[in-house]
């Protein structure tokens, strides 16, 4: 059926403060960052930026600037909003690496390949791509203005030379197709060399074309573009594991898209109340199971997880499975509402756990029991003193994601003054690490960080105080099958590696 958006009564639901609050089971027992997550021991492979729009201009005319990784370094204070960073994705086999930015901008890094004299360089990223994925719009039905912002970008498992991902803004999501291009055709009948139509009358000779090597040139085209089925901002986007079919999620609404169709998509969760005074809750993110193309799931405002079955019924508003953590009301409070709406969730690679992020705590859910999360985490408790800071400069809204690692035995999510910590499900032990420009020399290890509550303040430590709110590590992603993970922080591409790797 064809989506056409009906409403002309819009609302950006994203700054709703809705739902109850569950308040987290307990927090494990004090664990020691010293061993476990990798021993600690990460290093640093290299620091990227997001290039300018003028960079992407010199990138045009300079071909040797794809393998140039230094060149991007440039000062902070340079960068502008359309520069910082809003997603960060890996592709199936991590050997590219795409982040998306608030200018609509799309940049693919490719690793570098292993060499006898350089060996430890393996974990390099370099420069492969860069396109505009998407342009300011503006919807004058509305008068809706719609950012160019890239929120999410997901990759298609390769099937060919070329490789194919999603990536979305607010409202239109695009299949772009990344291939490279070595030779070109030149001995055409009908045009010359300029490629202007020839005259017919001066053609004496047929000529067989033939493909001369040319320099290496990687090509973005847009293959599809999914539009106009959205009513509200799109929070997620996420390809069924039967490679034909994939999801898109906005605040009140789940559609299901095929590859090849691009006009019509099917409703599949729409939790829209005939009354919009009557709205207490709207859909935060949503995924596929990796395994099972039938099986999907969702998180909401109100801390809530609900899994949903295909099968059971083509609008899946009854759902199969729902999670949620009993309240606990001794610990309820004015912001406990807030800090509750879960910001991401994801299936493990197992498929097995879900895990969820909220403000302050991850969570590990086992999909057989739905009552309460088999594991706690707490990524940064020490700021429960200041919600109320938090919510004056709006930081309270902010929306952390959270990854698992290749085995599932590792997640890692952000927190402020760009640290992000990293939790080990096997050891229960977790650590914080730092992505900073002042300890950006290549090859360099990573300090654990600790960050003091009250009292007497060691000389490893930071204070509470002294957290920086405006430096925030929200976007992460972790190699598939490596220790190998990427930290975005404003307009700054980290990546790490683990040492023992």
């Amino acid at each position: 059926m064809v989506l056409q958006p009906s409403e002309r009564h819009y609302r950006d639901w994203n700054d709703r403060r809705l739902g109850p609050w569950c308040s987290p089971t307990g927090s494990p027992a004090p664990l020691s960052c010293e061993t476990g997550c990798g021993e600690g021991s990460w290093i640093l492979v290299c620091r990227l930026l997001v290039p300018t729009q003028v960079s992407l201009l010199s990138m045009e005319e300079d071909i040797d600037t794809r393998k140039i990784n230094n060149s991007f370094l440039r000062d902070h204070s340079y960068a502008t909003e359309a520069d910082i960073i809003s997603t960060v994705e890996f592709n199936h086999t991590g050997e590219l690496l795409a982040t998306g930015d608030k200018g609509g901008r799309v940049v693919i890094f490719q690793r570098e390949q292993e060499s006898k004299n350089q060996i430890h360089r393996r974990g390099e990223y370099n420069v492969y791509s860069t396109f505009q994925s998407h342009e300011p719009e503006f919807d004058y039905l509305k008068s809706l203005e719609i950012e160019e912002k890239i929120n999410k970008i997901r990759w298609l498992p390769q099937q060919n030379a070329a490789y194919f991902l999603l990536s979305t803004n607010d409202k239109t999501v695009k299949l772009w197709k990344v291939s490279e291009r070595d030779k070109r055709p030149e001995g055409y009948n009908l045009k010359d060399e300029e490629g202007r139509l020839r005259d017919p009358a001066t053609i004496t000779t047929l000529r067989v074309p033939v493909l001369r090597p040319m320099d290496l040139m990687v090509e973005a085209t847009p293959r599809r573009v999914f539009a106009n089925a959205h009513t509200y901002h799109i929070n997620s986007i996420s390809v069924n594991s039967d490679y034909e079919t994939y999801m898109s999620a906005d605040d009140l609404r789940i559609n299901l898209w095929n590859f090849e169709i691009t006009n019509q998509s099917f409703n599949i969760v729409d939790i829209k109340p005939a009354n919009m005074e009557e709205l207490t809750e709207v859909i935060t993110a949503a995924e596929f199971h990796p395994h099972h193309c039938n099986t999907f799931v969702y998180s909401s405002s109100k801390g809530t997880i609900r899994l949903c079955d295909m099968r059971a019924s083509a609008l899946c508003d009854r759902h199969t499975k729902f999670f949620e953590e009993p309240e606990d009301p001794s610990n309820r409070s004015f912001f406990s509402e807030i800090i509750s709406s879960i910001s991401d969730v994801k299936f493990s690679h197992s498929g097995r756990y879900i895990m969820t992020r909220d403000y302050l705590t991850v969570k590990v859910w086992d999909l057989n029991m739905e009552n309460r999360p088999i594991e706690t985490y707490q990524v940064h408790d020490y700021l429960r003193s200041k919600l109320c800071s938090l919510y004056e400069n709006d930081c309270i809204f902010d929306k952390f994601e959270c990854v698992w690692n290749g085995s599932d035995s590792v997640i890692m999510t952000g927190s402020y003054n760009n640290f992000f910590r990293m939790f080990d499900r096997n050891t229960k032990r977790d650590v914080t690490l730092e992505a900073s420009r002042e300890n950006s020399k290549p090859r360099a290890i990573l300090k654990p960080r600790k960050v003091c509550v009250g009292g007497k303040r060691r000389k490893d430590e930071i204070s509470v105080d002294s957290l920086d709110f405006s430096k925030k590590i929200l976007h992460t992603a972790w190699h598939p099958s490596e220790n190998i993970i990427a930290v975005a922080a404003t307009n700054n591409l980290y990546i790490f590696q683990d040492k023992v790797n």
